[in-house]
């Protein structure tokens, strides 16, 4: 049976990947797997890769779905039933009906779990948790039906649970298929990455990132351009900031920026309490995720692209300003970097928060030109 602990990478108020039964922008993905499926190539590990919120679970999820409801295809039978052209599968379908239930006994996801002396959910993913699909292999062999692993993220495994998933890909269990979701391949062995196939995904434009978004139950408005510029093509990081209110942070953000070098320090000390605040990680995370964003397109700006939508007002003329050559996008680039990583290492080690974003803050006014 499928593991009924949450999905940690799931964007709070969005649907399960499990749940989102149409993946928008990624055709060419899809039809690299179909072809492998139907020509009886169908390798029996794959990485997907990709940015993150391009709709990687998504396609591991619908791969799983149409795996375990689609007979094999036989070449050699010119007058069999048609070779599937889609990974479309029914939600009527018994297979379809069971993964919803996370009832489906021929699918396992892998995730980071919940420490049961902590009751926190674990930074990474442990050799026991990898070690796990040892005893579902063996439960699962009777009855010669499929089997399929979603590990979701293969990035998350530590050392011996990516070594103890090397052997498994080494000697794969029969008629079973390893779906890696993978953020940054190059964090993962080279080993495990030359024994996957790869399936790239890439970045949504406006246009499908709109329609993924209403299909998630999520209206972008007329925020729509602003989202998809900020979230790089992420339909999950898009969705995330919909839900978080996160272009408001971005142009408190960037309000702030036009204040330095000489910082406004009342409005500053008002969004690190409200992002450091007790119990509001989420937004923390989010916070930095959008300082970093700015920082980003402040850089480009001095190096000759600036941002071609604005998501906050006056931001092509306010970046200007501060980054109006390629030194200063070099300026800009450094103390992002330190900056960044200094507030990383206060986190790690549980710092004040709004001090940590405080102390942020006047790294960067530092950085700034005078007027």
């Amino acid at each position: 049976m499928a593991d009924e602990t949450p999905d940690p990478t799931r964007v709070p108020g969005a649907p399960h990947p499990r749940d989102t039964t149409q993946l928008i922008g990624q055709d060419k993905a899809e039809a690299a797997f179909l072809d492998a499926f139907t020509t009886g190539r169908l390798h029996h590990a794959w990485l997907i890769t990709g940015p993150r919120g391009v709709g990687k679970a998504t396609l591991a999820w619908r791969i799983a779905r149409f795996l375990l409801a689609t007979p094999d295809p036989d070449p050699d039978d010119m007058f069999g039933a048609p070779f599937p052209t889609v990974l479309d599968v029914s939600p009527d379908h018994p297979i379809a009906r069971r993964i919803t239930a996370n009832a489906e006994p021929g699918l396992k996801s892998v995730h980071r779990t919940e420490n049961e002396k902590t009751k926190r959910l674990r930074d990474q993913i442990t050799i026991d948790d990898i070690r796990a699909l040892s005893g579902f292999f063996q439960l699962s062999a009777t009855d010669g039906g499929r089997r399929v692993v979603i590990i979701d993220a293969a990035d998350d495994m530590n050392v011996n649970a990516a070594n103890a998933l090397l052997k498994m890909l080494e000697e794969p269990p029969a008629r079973t298929t390893l779906l890696l979701i993978c953020h940054q391949p190059s964090r993962l062995l080279p080993t495990i990455r030359s024994r996957c196939r790869t399936l790239r995904l890439g970045p949504l434009d406006a246009a499908q990132m709109g329609t993924a978004m209403a299909n998630a139950g999520v209206d972008p408005g007329p925020d729509g351009a602003a989202l998809a510029e900020l979230s790089a093509g992420s339909v999950g990081e898009a969705m995330r900031l919909s839900l978080l209110d996160g272009l408001k942070t971005y142009t408190e953000v960037v309000a702030l920026l036009d204040t330095m070098p000489n910082l406004d320090r009342a409005r500053a000390l008002a969004l690190a309490e409200a992002a450091g605040a007790r119990g509001a990680e989420v937004k923390l995370d989010l916070l930095y995720t959008l300082i970093d964003v700015a920082l980003s397109r402040l850089a480009r700006t001095g190096a000759g692209h600036p941002p071609t939508v604005e998501a906050a007002r006056n931001e092509a003329a306010i970046f200007a300003r501060l980054c109006a050559s390629q030194g200063h996008a070099r300026a800009w680039a450094d103390t992002a970097q330190t900056a960044l990583a200094r507030a990383r290492h206060g986190r790690a080690v549980n710092l004040d928060p709004p001090a940590l974003v405080l102390d942020t803050l006047f790294k960067l006014s530092a950085t700034a030109p005078p007027r």
